[in-house]
Parts: C-alpha cells; sequence; structure tokens
C-alpha cells in the first residue's frame, strides 16, 4: 500500500520563509535546559528581538526559539502564528513591497 505524504501547511511555509530573514544564533545548551541557556545567552549577549535562536541540545537535538518583544516562543508556534509578532509583520510588509515592485517592472 503505497503511503500518503504529509501535507505542508502554507501557512507554516509562509512563517518559515518570514523567520528566514531573522538574524540566526546558534548556541549549546550544555549542563543547563535548552530554554534556559537560551535565556541566558540572550541576556549576556543583549541580543534585541526579533532573533531566532538554534539551541544545540545533543549530538542529534537542536531546539529552535524566538525571541520577541514579549519573550521566548518556540520557532514552530511563531511558523504557524506569524502574523501574531509586530516584527514579523514589519518583515512580511517588506516582502510584499519588493514582490510588487519586482511585479510592476515585469508588467512595464
Amino acid at each position: 500500500m503505497a503511503r500518503r505524504r504529509k501535507r505542508k501547511s502554507r501557512r507554516r511555509l509562509e512563517g518559515r520563509r518570514i523567520l528566514e530573514a531573522v538574524p540566526q544564533y546558534s548556541i549549546e545548551s550544555g549542563d543547563e535546559k535548552p530554554v534556559t541557556a537560551a535565556r541566558n545567552f540572550i541576556h549576556s549577549e543583549g541580543i534585541a528581538p526579533p532573533a531566532l535562536l538554534l539551541v544545540k541540545r545533543n549530538e542529534h537535538t537542536t531546539d529552535r526559539y524566538f525571541w520577541a518583544e514579549k519573550g521566548l516562543f518556540g520557532a514552530q508556534y511563531v511558523e504557524e502564528n506569524h502574523f501574531l509578532f509586530p516584527s514579523l509583520r514589519v518583515l512580511l510588509g517588506e516582502d510584499e513591497e519588493e514582490n510588487a515592485s519586482a511585479l510592476e517592472t515585469l508588467t512595464h
């Protein structure tokens, strides 16, 4: 029997594309829990939101977090609900303006 492929959510794909434009930081969690390591790194480096943190838990697992004005969120949640984050809405607006200007140059 053929296996059906899992459907990819358009909303999540759009959120992933938006997050690609955000600065990324890769860190190791060490002995701390991944969220604690991310919070400590943000405070020690003085990172301003928006930012994406990739926290390596062990050699096989990496946790992704999004640093927003309102706090630290799981990246998957942000991908699915990117429209709730004002800092990402600004990035989305810039992308739409670029697409509109590219369309104008193609039609003229």
